[in-house]
């Protein structure tokens, strides 16, 4: 009897394959801006917000979406000025939000087992709701990433030359801290705001090992993130482990075998030996002294 007959697995499932294909999509612009670890630290002050609800009684995911995206405009307002280093202003998100989190959970009456649930994911409780809450977000950050590709990898690639092309640079800064924040928040459910940059980060890495080009990595890595997201929830249920662990897992899995045979073909075809060249013709001097 297969568990993926029960509602409750596959509302994990559609939101596993969702968040999949959506963190890749937006991860491949935080790579290439060095800001691979952004989703750790705007996870981080999810958490903040996610104390808030549960200390005030409101919903934690609303919370967490207004705590995620004040953060993430106040990173970008810090780089864009350039008075701090993105390093700093990520580990401030870093300290400062785990901080808060864990200050204002303790302040509240929920247990543990409920900031387990936000700090690791609990994708196999998700109701019709937060899967409908989770699409609907998930396909804006999709279309926004697809359709404004070529602005968002100008402004990734060379800031300045973006802004002397004429392109909203600040616009285009802002619309990605907004996503990304978007993305932290319904991807909170599925892995949790500890294992978030991994699955935005992860299939990137694992699809630069074997393409070259801007679109044909995205859409490998996007490819590599429904591998993923299908994969782990089908060995979570097969093997009773965390959903979204199992998915981060997979994923690096994935990174760790890819890495591997990239690097023995490569290395085969430095040693196939070569096909000698042509001999070249030999050159004929016309006239003499």
């Amino acid at each position: 009897m297969s568990l993926f007959q029960y509602e409750y697995m596959q509302l994990a499932l559609v939101s596993a394959l969702i968040i999949g294909l959506t963190a890749p999509a937006l991860g491949i612009y935080l790579v290439q801006r060095r800001l691979a670890l952004i989703g750790d630290g705007i996870g981080h002050v999810a958490l903040t917000g996610v104390g808030a609800g549960l200390l005030f009684q409101t919903s934690p995911v609303i919370m967490a979406v207004i705590a995620a995206t004040l953060g993430a405009v106040v990173i970008e307002l810090i780089r864009e000025r350039g008075r701090t280093s993105g390093d700093l202003a990520l580990a401030l998100l870093f300290y400062g939000g785990i901080a808060g989190g864990v200050v204002l959970v303790g302040l509240s009456d929920s247990t543990s087992a409920n900031l387990n649930a936000y700090l690791f994911g609990a994708l196999s409780t998700a109701s019709r709701a937060d899967v409908a809450t989770i699409a609907v977000l998930g396909a804006a950050v999709l279309i926004a990433m697809i359709g404004l590709r070529p602005a968002l990898f100008a402004v990734c690639h060379d800031e300045e030359y973006a802004r002397v092309s004429g392109l909203p640079v600040r616009t285009l800064n802002l619309l990605l801290a907004i996503t990304t924040a978007i993305t932290v928040t319904i991807a909170m459910r599925a892995v949790g705001v500890l294992l978030i940059s991994a699955l935005m980060v992860v299939p990137v890495a694992t699809a630069q090992q074997v393409t070259r080009g801007f679109r044909s990595t995205m859409a490998a890595a996007m490819a590599l993130g429904l591998f993923a997201g299908g994969a782990g929830i089908w060995m979570a249920a097969l093997a009773d482990t965390a959903p979204g662990a199992s998915v981060v897992v997979l994923a690096i899995a994935s990174f760790v075998t890819v890495t591997l045979l990239a690097a023995g073909w490569r290395r085969l075809r430095r040693t196939r030996p070569q096909p000698a060249p042509a001999p070249e013709p030999h050159e004929v001097v016309l006239g003499g002294s």
